[in-house]
């Protein structure tokens, strides 16, 4: 399952132009492609924030997605990633997009 690596948490903010244009929707086929649970949301500010959870490497390709890659239509300016901890189990049952 995590192997040695471990599963970490980490929480995430996203900036840039990633409100309308299914940035939470690639998020989340993204998340489910690396096996991460957790969720992603819209903020009134027009950032996406959201936690993911899952195996140590995992999680790093999915912070790597977030700061770099994105929806095909979105332009990232600044990702940052905060409460990173280890965790001995998962928190969340499945990777969802919050309304």
């Amino acid at each position: 399952m995590a192997g040695s690596e471990g599963l970490v948490s980490v929480d995430y903010e996203v900036w840039g132009r990633v409100q309308g244009v299914f940035f939470r929707k690639y998020t989340q086929s993204e998340a489910k492609r690396l096996g991460l649970v957790g969720w992603v949301q819209n903020t009134r500010h027009g950032t996406v924030q959201g936690q993911a959870q899952g195996p140590a490497g995992s999680v790093r390709e999915l912070q790597h997605w977030l700061r770099n890659v994105g929806s095909p239509q979105s332009r990232i300016s600044r990702a940052e990633f905060t409460n990173e901890k280890h965790i001995t189990a998962l928190e969340h049952t499945d990777f969802h997009i919050r309304k």
